[in-house]
């Protein structure tokens, strides 16, 4: 009998996979997904733009990528990118809301005219169920900031890669809702005497080529984009993240907030940050990384010391 290998937390390292730290609820965050598939917004122009700009880098790579799988996030704006790609035979959709997924398996009638054989898969990026050596591209847009084991997450999409396969990812990078973050802060020393979660922690643009290093891909590339969108009122904005899945989901979270300290963090937003049109802006930080996984034809670094030609001489 032939054993198949998987991606999962036996084929990983167990300091890195079997961390016993929970800073998110994925129950919670899952119900939020299921939530999320009920006030989408397909012309949300943010996700758009990220999931496009993502996969525009795809343009300056000489490969195909026949077997791709696509990782939870902006699963719906990724597969309406992805038909624009040549080279994508196969795509795995996978999510950890089964209401998510159905949505999208509902609205791929819609596309049917790629000729992209489609198959969904109800998932979480935490427990990859995908076997080793299986794809030739994996995607994230705007999900893998919610994995409590970012590493190790990144760890088994890199085993389910054959080799010299690709990694794409974007994920909301720490200056995300930086004007929320101290409109809460405030509000909450003022109303309550001190300051509760509300926001989650969220990575650095420092920590993004570290952690393609540690979680073994090569030729790692890191870069940035900030966008700021601007809202008729905080509800509006409060209203989009919710649309988006991206409300509170730490475990540690305080359930509920008392009424008037959400009216003070609205009072508080809008007169430290409001334009003189009376809208209010939110900044999102899209960290996009990409990474490989090792194979003998990609070029590698020369050992220390080896060099014959002099920059002083250049």
């Amino acid at each position: 009998m032939r054993r198949r290998s998987f991606c999962t937390a036996e084929n990983v390292d167990g300091n890195l996979q079997s961390s016993k730290v929970h800073i998110f609820d994925r129950h919670l965050k899952c119900k939020q997904r299921d939530r999320d598939a009920w006030l989408i917004n397909q012309k949300d122009s943010l996700v758009n733009t990220v999931a496009d700009n993502l996969l525009y880098r795809l343009e300056d790579v000489n490969k195909t990528f026949p077997t791709t799988l696509c990782l939870g996030g902006s699963l719906e704006a990724i597969r309406r990118s992805v038909h624009e790609q040549g080279g994508i035979e196969k795509l795995i959709m996978m999510d950890s809301s089964h209401d998510l997924v159905k949505l999208c398996k509902d609205a791929e009638k819609d596309l049917s005219s790629d000729n992209i054989e489609t198959s969904f898969l109800v998932g979480d990026e935490e427990f990859l169920p995908i076997k080793s050596s299986s794809v030739d591209l994996v995607i994230s847009c705007l999900g893998l900031h919610w994995t409590n084991n970012l590493p190790g997450a990144m760890i088994q999409s890199r085993l389910a890669l054959k080799p010299d396969g690709l990694f794409l990812a974007a994920i909301f990078g720490g200056e995300t809702f930086k004007e929320l973050r101290i409109a809460c802060t405030i509000a909450h020393m003022e109303r309550e005497g001190g300051v509760s979660p509300r926001i989650s922690p969220l990575a650095q643009v420092r920590d993004a080529g570290n952690l393609l290093t540690r979680a073994g891909f090569t030729l790692p590339g890191v870069n940035v984009d900030e966008y700021q969108v601007r809202y008729n009122s905080t509800l509006e904005l409060i209203e989009h993240l919710r649309a988006m899945g991206e409300t509170n989901g730490l475990v540690n979270r305080v359930k509920f907030l008392k009424r008037d300290t959400a009216v003070a963090t609205a009072a508080v937003y809008e007169s430290m940050f409001a334009a003189e049109d009376g809208t209010i802006p939110a900044t999102f930080q899209v960290i996009y990384m990409t990474g490989w996984r090792e194979h003998e034809s990609q070029q590698k670094a020369k050992r220390r010391g080896s060099a014959t030609v002099s920059f002083r001489d250049i």
